[in-house]
């Protein structure tokens, strides 16, 4: 058995008794941005990990899709397992068909190893480029990478923050794959939605084949959870956003629920307020239907309906 490191001193688990949705999710939904932290007696953390999580194995997150209602789910690579996907990989062939994975991979990786990831369910790699996370993203391994993985039909998801997109964006542009930002690129909601930071987003994503969750609200939020009195709407700053990516890329936007939402400070999401939330970005039901069925069974299960 692996020696056991503490948490993070502050890091919060997830919510132990998540609400059940007002919210009924339409047959077919995909989960598709969500973890699994170890258990890491069973699957250690990387040494040079940025941080120690609570323990989050797949058998919590399959009880908390089926609890939701959530048909599929797309488990993303944690940065505290490094490049070993190896609890990743478990999750995704214990979903049983129900699950696929995106990966992360090292510049020297073997087209045996692509295949053998190809084969287990792994559809995309992860690019990281929020500096609290990652000491260092060099762009020509990277970009040799996604040359690698295109022959596949893989995606590329990114993780950047909103101030760091000009300088970015030239490269993401240079890859030969399609792109999926994670969480809108996580905008500043203290600015107006038709300002120049969200507007440059938008037309980047218009000019590129890229898809964007519309994901995280409770980390992106300034304004918060809902009030305890209930008369707050529930982080009502981001919706102004998301329902812009929705109404404008409808059939390139996903939903994840971020389980079990890595790095929070402040409070810990009561997930099925978060499913709720899906009610107030997409406003009728054949975008929720895009977002939460169509778009991302054609991305990780093609010419399945």
């Amino acid at each position: 058995m692996a020696d056991l490191a503490p948490k993070t001193p502050g890091w919060l688990d997830w919510h132990h008794d998540p609400s059940a949705p007002a919210f009924r999710l339409p047959p077919g939904t995909v989960d598709a941005h969500c973890h699994v932290f170890g258990p890491q007696a069973e699957f250690p953390f990387a040494p040079g990990r940025k941080y120690t999580p609570c323990d989050a194995g797949k058998d919590r997150l399959f009880a908390l899709r089926d609890h939701l209602g959530i048909d599929r789910t797309v488990i993303v690579q944690a940065t505290c397992h490094g490049a070993d996907n190896s609890a990743m990989l478990d999750a995704v062939r214990a979903g049983g068909g129900r699950a696929r994975g995106v990966a992360t991979v090292r510049p020297d990786v073997g087209d045996t190893e692509l295949r053998a990831l190809h084969a287990a369910g792994v559809r995309g790699v992860r690019f990281n480029f929020v500096r609290r996370l990652v000491d260092t993203s060099p762009k020509d391994e990277l970009r040799a990478i996604a040359r690698r993985i295109a022959p596949l039909g893989w995606h590329v998801v990114l993780y950047f923050e909103a101030a760091d997109l000009p300088e970015l964006e030239g490269f993401f542009a240079s890859l030969p794959t399609p792109l999926v930002v994670d969480h809108m690129g996580r905008p500043d909601v203290t600015r107006p939605v038709d300002g120049p930071g969200f507007a440059r987003f938008l037309r980047f994503t218009e000019r590129n084949d890229v898809w964007v969750k519309v994901s995280c609200p409770e980390r992106l939020s300034v304004t918060g959870p809902p009030a305890l009195d209930g008369e707050r709407e529930p982080y009502a700053d981001v919706v102004p956003h998301a329902r812009r990516v929705v109404e404008e890329f409808g059939d390139r936007v996903l939903w994840g629920t971020d389980w079990p939402h890595p790095n929070l400070t402040g409070h810990m999401p009561d997930d099925g307020l978060l499913v709720d939330h899906v009610r107030r970005v997409a406003v009728t039901e054949e975008q929720r239907h895009r977002l939460l069925v169509d778009n991302p069974t054609r991305l990780y299960w093609p010419g399945e309906r």
